[in-house]
């Protein structure tokens, strides 16, 4: 059986290998000086760890690194955010198979058909791969016109993953790339209402003059009835140009108010919409200044599309609401020109745009990516065109608003940076597990040897617990990548809370109020108790810490309730982020100084602190996420500077099963006997490991055979008769545990197995589908390993 990518070995850095070397050889030259006073036996321990550790590096140098490994990408997750974009999308992998694609694509193209290779004749299929090509090398490509069914499509393509190994094809007809058809919605909608009360008649056309929409005034006057149906009506019939080429409404005959007619630009796309406004006029020509601007001022500012108007000298006249919000514009000192609003390399591109299009030495529209001045990191496109009727006005501005496809892409990237760190963080935990057995192992066989009045055991002990302190760290690191070995209960969130008040006001201090409160008909939830209490007991101390910040001398309230989730407030946190269903929130806040808004997407992050150097590890928040993600859940930090924060955990309801009574806190009863009889095959590939475990058993009364990988262990199952307890390793190179076990349960179906392994229990159970078998994590104890063969033995009785 292949082993899972997350069970891959990690390799140490050949800095890693010579600095534990020359750390290990460091401690056993102080051991053997303290029990020995031999300094010359203690230097040469020293220059032997020197020795090993230069042979690491070599070793280092010339092997193969192993490539890190990479998250696996959540397509589940893609296909969410997918479907929420109006455009036909489609992913495609370096091989050209196609992973993933939306509805809207699938709706579009009559099927799943694979990129470049739609349904949009030979020439558009050339351009289409022609376009993939250059997105492989250029990172992003467009085709501005294709065909599907008879209607014109722009596609743009471009390179994404972690990898840079994926292309993502999106593709939108004209009438939904430029946002027309929103504007087609707004016209025989709210906004043509609003258009009418201001005397405005608009209206949008296709390439060859048929209506798509319109507002009720130009309704009324053209055809009679402001509810008249003009969709597909040809807009020119509606028109009349008398001898001196001044527009009137057919209807009106040449006796009716002469008009002047706009056109509004919006893509150089061949397809796309046309906006046309038709404005009441005098019978001479009125400029800008006068009834016009009024007008035109008041179209402007109805568009649901971000525009703004710039004279001959490229400064701004007019920019609506939309404008204002997609560029990040300061209404209390607004910018002069439309350079003002991108970062210093763009500018002199924006002004020679700019310049061109107000002197009509440009046709058609221009569409720019540009990186505005206050998010440099977010390229966005600028549409200008020239403008001709609008008085002083020379050219007009076009600028989306991607707040909200860029909160998507940063919380997309977000999540794939947490996975790729909590990937990390499991492997450096795992690794360190496995020193961590030995370095603990070592200080209880020593420990053996020590009464507590030897002048070395209180050294040894420290040293103990020292590495106990490192174990904690490693279990935190596991915690946030998810890989922690829990033991979920179905239980309720008030148990919980009221399991560790006590704590709380010990950990508190008097000077802060705690206060908690319980909802009523609260649902049930599947989580580990322990862990729950150790999520509620962190966030309790951070809060702690900003209030002692704000209150030096004391003060500040800690509020922590449990209540059921709204369905509607489930849908503000957005469908993209938590699915829509029942949860049961636990809340913790505090009234202390708050978290900065620059700090508050980092705060999950391993090793981020805001702490004092020596007064946090970084890893309490982190630690917090890892098991609240675990349990299936969901957590949110909300914050004003200075008014306190806010964590909101939502948990799913569980929907069948007993709740479990709050835990005893009375510690189960173990047989003092931990002595055996038998053989026991020792498996593991880290030989300070296999050391520890096989002196530590061998002390037990076993007979101990060792073997540093399955390959070994199966000969000495040839070699030697049947033991009665296998002990190995889950992880280990050529042949992982698993596979080693199921062949030798060919040979003895009921033979104990007891697995050890620096991963979580719950991580190696997919790959662990043996009966009979027990688990202990590292890092253990000599006395815990030995209670757990004991446990495995009893089970074979």
């Amino acid at each position: 059986m292949a082993t899972l990518p997350f069970l891959r070995a990690h390799r140490l850095s050949s800095e890693g290998a010579l600095g534990i070397a020359m750390a290990a050889g460091l401690t056993a030259a102080v051991f053997i000086l303290w029990l020995l006073g031999d300094p010359v036996v203690a230097i040469g321990f020293l220059a032997a760890g020197i020795v090993v550790g230069g042979a690491a590096v070599a070793w280092r140098a010339l092997a193969p690194i192993a490539p890190s490994p990479v998250p696996e990408i959540d397509w589940q997750l893609v296909r969410a955010l997918a479907d929420e974009s109006p455009d036909a999308i489609a992913v495609t992998d370096r091989a050209g198979r196609l992973v993933c694609a939306n509805d809207r694509f699938e709706q579009m193209f009559a099927g799943l058909p694979t990129p470049p290779g739609l349904p949009i004749g030979e020439a558009g299929v050339g351009a289409l791969a022609a376009a993939g090509r250059a997105a492989w090398r250029d990172g992003r490509a467009r085709v501005d016109h294709a065909e599907v069914a008879g209607r014109a499509i722009a596609i743009d393509v471009s390179r994404t993953g972690q990898q840079q190994d994926l292309l993502v094809w999106r593709a939108a007809s004209a009438i939904e790339s430029d946002g027309s058809r929103a504007l087609a919605e707004a016209l025989s909608g709210a906004l043509g209402k609003r258009l009418a009360g201001s005397g405005i008649m608009a209206a949008l056309l296709t390439t060859d003059g048929r209506v798509l929409a319109a507002d009720p005034v130009l309704r009324a006057r053209a055809m009679g009835h402001a509810d008249a149906p003009a969709e597909g009506a040809d807009f020119a019939r509606f028109l009349a140009t008398d001898s001196r080429g001044l527009i009137r409404f057919e209807r009106e005959g040449m006796d009716g108010n002469p008009l002047r007619l706009v056109q509004v630009p919006f893509a150089d796309v061949e397809g796309a919409p046309i906006l046309v406004a038709l404005l009441d006029e005098d019978e001479t020509p009125v400029s800008y200044g006068n009834g016009a601007a009024a007008h035109i001022r008041t179209l402007v500012q109805l568009m649901p599309l971000g525009i703004a108007l710039v004279d001959r000298d490229g400064r701004f006249i007019e920019m609506n609401d939309a404008f204002v919000r997609a560029a990040s514009v300061d209404r209390n000192a607004p910018p002069l020109y439309p350079g003002d609003l991108v970062v210093r390399e763009d500018k002199a591109a924006v002004a020679d745009a700019v310049r061109r299009f107000a002197g009509g030495g440009a046709a058609h529209v221009a569409d720019m990516a540009v990186r505005l001045r206050d998010h440099p990191e977010e390229p966005v496109v600028l549409s200008i065109a020239g403008a001709r009727g609008l008085g002083d006005a020379s050219v007009v501005l076009s600028l989306k608003d991607n707040g909200e496809e860029t909160r998507l892409k940063r919380e997309v990237a977000q999540a794939t940076k947490m996975q790729a760190v909590g990937q990390l963080a499991g492997g450096v935990a795992h690794d360190f597990n496995n020193i961590l057995t030995a370095i603990i192992g070592h200080c209880d066989l020593m420990l053996m040897r020590h009464s507590p009045g030897d002048s070395d055991y209180d050294d040894i002990q420290q040293i103990r617990n020292n590495s106990n302190r490192a174990a904690g760290l490693t279990r935190q690191l596991l915690a946030f990548s998810r890989q922690q070995t829990l033991r979920p209960q179905i239980l309720q969130l008030p148990d919980v809370v009221s399991e560790v008040s006590n704590l709380l006001k010990r950990l508190l201090g008097e000077t802060v109020t705690l206060e908690v409160r319980h909802g009523r008909d609260l649902g049930p939830v599947r989580a580990d108790p322990g862990q729950l209490e150790q999520v509620v007991v962190n966030l309790a101390v951070n809060a702690r810490d900003a209030m002692l910040a704000k209150y030096p001398h004391g003060g500040g309230k800690l509020t922590i309730q449990t209540r059921s989730a709204t369905i509607n407030e489930i849908r503000r946190r957005g469908p993209d982020i938590m699915p829509v269903g029942e949860y049961t929130a636990l809340e913790i806040s505090d009234t202390g100084s708050g978290i900065p808004l620059d700090v508050l997407p980092k705060i999950f992050e391993p090793f981020f602190t805001t702490k004092e150097v020596g007064k946090g590890t970084g890893l309490g928040l982190s630690t917090v996420y890892g098991i609240v993600k675990q349990s299936g859940g969901y957590i949110f930090a909300d914050s004003k500077p200075g008014l306190g924060a806010t964590f909101t955990i939502y948990l799913p309801v569980h929907a069948t099963g007993e709740v479990v009574p709050p835990r005893n806190v009375v510690a189960k009863k173990r047989p003092a006997d931990v002595w055996g009889t038998g053989t026991v095959l020792l498996v593991e590939d880290e030989d300070m490991v296999r050391a520890v475990a096989e002196r530590a058993l061998t002390r037990q009364g076993y007979t101990v055979l060792t073997a540093e990988n399955g390959e070994v262990a199966l000969e000495l199952i040839e070699k030697n008769p049947r033991p009665d307890l296998l002990v190995s390793d889950v992880v280990m190179p050529a042949m992982d545990g698993p596979t080693m076990a199921r062949r030798i349960r060919l040979r003895y179906p009921d033979l104990p197995i007891l697995f050890m392994s620096g991963y979580a229990e719950e991580q190696l159970r997919r790959s662990i589908d043996l009966e009979n078998v027990a688990f202990i994590p590292k890092p253990f104890s000599v006395q815990q390993l030995a209670e757990a063969a004991r446990d495995a033995f009893g089970q074979r009785e």
